[in-house]
């Protein structure tokens, strides 16, 4: 390199005058990418033996964090070949001359042209920045473009991971079919990156076991194969007029998963109350008999006074209640943002009896109009263009149009003013048109806009709910794509209610995790299927307590003391509910700080092993364990009839058994445990603040107050009292 382009590279990376030393490494380090742009295109000899074919554009990004993907002096760099743009006429490979004699611009980026034999100019630049890349494709005219590829090479037996929380693409259920045996590799498998029902969570972000992820910024559609159709490259292709991706290196996973997690967010940071155990159904009745049938006397919903009541006997901690649709008029319950005064008696007054027992109210919530508000909404022209008419999930509000929003928004501006502290926030993925000649209202594609609409929907809830209560709120959809993870929380979908939806689950918190998503949960004892047996909602109970909503529901619009099967009062299920609920209640502040972390620098709560330790080969391995926060370590059992768990202890440290505290084992090794159908193995960090208790004894004290009925017509006479007095303004909001 000469000394003049040394010089305009130090400039650029505002190296003048700073440590020699970091001067030399940076210099060195692009002198590579300099190399690798300027010269590996042509030098043929240089090219790996499967490369694409000849006069090809080649490009090479070379970083000393790179694993060696292989011999020779290209071991520890990143070869992107199989460079095309298509057009409605097919598939157009970009030619060598694309790198071969790149050129740097104002703006510190090395840029390449050339020029296609229909006459179109094709760019490409890349930004080094630091240790990662920014790279672009554009061309001039770009009107008829309909996608871009590129492919990156892949090493033998290299890992990937991220993308979608569902563990294999396509129908959901899929994901939890018995047999299943993928886990959080991605390696063999295809992804359409396009939001997908109801397991949402998506994020066109992956990483490699090499060092490296890959970023593809923007909304439209994609796809990756993970070298399923040649195993010596992965295949990444996105549709729209542009490409723009960042591959970010680093040989420490974890941050990888941090520079992610704050590009694309950072993470929303929830109050505190986020993190207590939740309790809901998913259709609320109002009923004359109690479970028992015990009359129901007194003032609000049958079936929220009775779950209350019953925690409260039972001493199970909750800090937010939930109540899903239907809780208003019309044929879905959901018309006009209106209360049905019927289902939900006094409620103003329920959600203050709520607050006075430390709970927050949740209620659900879907991004289209019904009522009144469908119809003045479909004439003033604020749905959704391309949607066609629809009993259900329609017209959805097109989330371009601000008029169209801000009507939205009333709605739950009633919500909010009744003291709702939470919205469930649904549908906000399915029956979404996503293909035809259809625009919204800025002007962008119904295709383009498919994966935009969840940040959209969430960003526009966020709006409101701040502005009544400050940063007091907590919203939570299924539904994900870049730029959500800034505007709130998530939860796992329609998950089946099967070992195998408990199995889906342990891997898509991990999933979310590396996307960038730290605050998530599943419906325990899952939704679909709900079978409601008793070792997988144990087990679910136990798994659930490490996740950062511990949600309880909608358990057959039921309980664990009215089960549809024998026993109907499950004595042990109540007993493993308390014994979580307070554990997880607990373990709040503890939680809460790991939030913080995770807004701050992206570390997401729930860690997987990799992220830890990525150095041992078990860390890639052993996928139902992970670190929940920095100082516990769970793995959780999820098939029936199991009572062993092979755990891997992370490196470094040391870890006690938190069911037999005398137990304590160095790290770096893969260690058998025992754990009956109320214990999730689970460690603890020696040396860490963080107590539990004792656990065994907890959970006999669980069985002995469980065995106990309440009796609610006694507890429900506090409830009359408590509303008397409200009624008499005796009671302080």
């Amino acid at each position: 390199m000469s000394f003049i382009n040394t010089l305009i590279l130090e400039k650029a990376l505002g190296l003048q005058g700073g440590n020699m030393m970091r001067r030399k490494i940076a210099l060195t380090h692009l002198s590579l990418v300099l190399f690798g742009l300027a010269f590996l295109a042509d030098a043929s000899q240089d090219k790996p033996a499967s490369a694409a074919g000849e006069g090809q554009a080649l490009l090479v990004l070379n970083s000393q964090s790179l694993a060696p993907g292989g011999p020779g002096p290209q071991s520890r760099a990143l070869t992107l070949d199989g460079f095309f743009l298509e057009t409605a006429k097919g598939r157009i490979a970009l030619p060598a001359q694309l790198t071969a004699k790149p050129a740097r611009n104002q703006a510190g980026r090395l840029e390449g042209q050339a020029r296609m034999a229909d006459g179109r100019l094709v760019r490409l630049s890349v930004k080094p920045e630091g240790r990662d890349f920014d790279i672009n494709l554009s061309a001039q005219p770009d009107n008829d473009i309909i996608k871009w590829g590129v492919a990156v090479g892949a090493a033998q037996d290299e890992y990937y991971t991220g993308l979608m929380e569902r563990v294999v693409d396509g129908p959901q259920a899929v994901s939890w079919a018995p047999g299943r045996q993928e886990a959080m590799n991605l390696r063999s498998q295809k992804v359409e990156m396009i939001v997908k029902p109801t397991t949402s969570v998506y994020a066109p972000f992956y990483l490699s076991s090499r060092g490296y992820a890959v970023f593809v910024k923007g909304n439209w559609p994609g796809y990756f194969d993970f070298c399923a159709d040649d195993p010596q490259r992965v295949k990444v292709e996105f549709e729209g007029p542009t490409l723009a991706m960042k591959i970010y290196t680093s040989a420490d996973p974890a941050a990888l998963v941090r520079a992610h997690a704050l590009d694309a967010g950072p993470p929303f940071m929830p109050p505190r109350w986020m993190f207590t155990p939740w309790r809901w159904r998913d259709e609320h009745s109002q009923l004359s008999e109690y479970y028992d049938g015990t009359p129901v006397t007194g003032p609000f919903n049958s079936q929220v006074m009775e779950d209350v009541l019953m925690m409260k006997a039972f001493g199970v901690p909750c800090g937010v209640y939930w109540v899903d649709r239907p809780w208003g008029p019309g044929r879905f319950g959901y018309d006009d943002f209106e209360i049905d005064s019927k289902r939900l008696p006094n409620f103003g007054a329920m959600v203050k009896w709520l607050n006075a027992n430390q709970m927050q109210m949740l209620l659900w919530i879907a991004p289209f109009y019904q009522g009144q508000m469908e119809q003045e909404a479909l004439a003033k022209g604020y749905n959704l263009p391309g949607q066609p008419p629809q009993p259900n999930n329609y017209p959805m509000v097109d989330m371009t149009n601000p008029a169209a929003k801000a009507y939205w928004q009333e709605g739950l501006a009633k919500l909010l003013k009744l003291g709702v502290a939470a919205f469930k926030l649904d549908r906000g993925e399915e029956n979404i048109p996503e293909s035809g000649p259809y625009k919204v209202f800025d002007g962008r594609s119904i295709r383009e806009n498919r994966n935009a609409y969840p940040a959209m929907y969430i960003k526009a809830a966020y709006d409101i709910a701040k502005k009544y209560r400050g940063e007091d709120f907590v919203l939570m959809p299924r539904g994900a794509y870049t730029g959500s993870s800034a505007y709130g929380a998530f939860w796992g979908g329609d998950i089946g209610g099967t070992q195998e939806g408990l199995r889906a689950s342990i891997i898509a918190v991990q999933r979310s995790a590396v996307m960038g998503y730290p605050l998530w949960g599943s419906d325990t004892c899952g939704y679909s299927q709900q079978l409601m047996e008793q070792e997988v909602c144990g087990r679910w109970l136990g798994f659930s307590c490490f996740t950062p909503i511990m949600e309880v529901g909608p358990t057959r619009n039921l309980a664990f003391w009215s089960m549809p099967r024998t026993p109907s009062y499950d004595t042990e299920l109540i007993a493993i509910w308390r014994l979580y609920a307070r554990l997880h209640y607990r373990l709040a502040d503890y939680s809460y700080q790991a939030a913080k972390v995770a807004h701050r620098t992206g570390m997401p709560i729930v860690r997987p092993l990799f992220v830890v330790d990525p150095k041992s080969p078990q860390s890639w391995t052993n996928w139902q364990t992970y670190q929940y926060g920095p100082d516990l370590l769970v793995s959780p059992i999820w098939e029936k009839g199991k009572r062993t768990q092979a755990v891997y202890l992370p490196a470094g440290r040391q870890w006690r058994d938190a069911w037999h505290p005398e137990k304590v084992y160095p790290g770096g090794q893969t260690i058998t445990v025992t754990a009956e159908l109320y214990q999730i193995p689970l460690f603890i960090r020696v040396g860490a603040g963080t107590k539990l208790g004792d656990l065994n004894q907890e959970y006999k004290e669980a069985l002995a107050i469980a065995a106990k009925k309440p009796d609610l017509k006694s507890l429900e006479t506090e409830v009359k009292a408590w509303f008397q007095k409200a009624a008499a303004g005796d009671v302080r909001k």
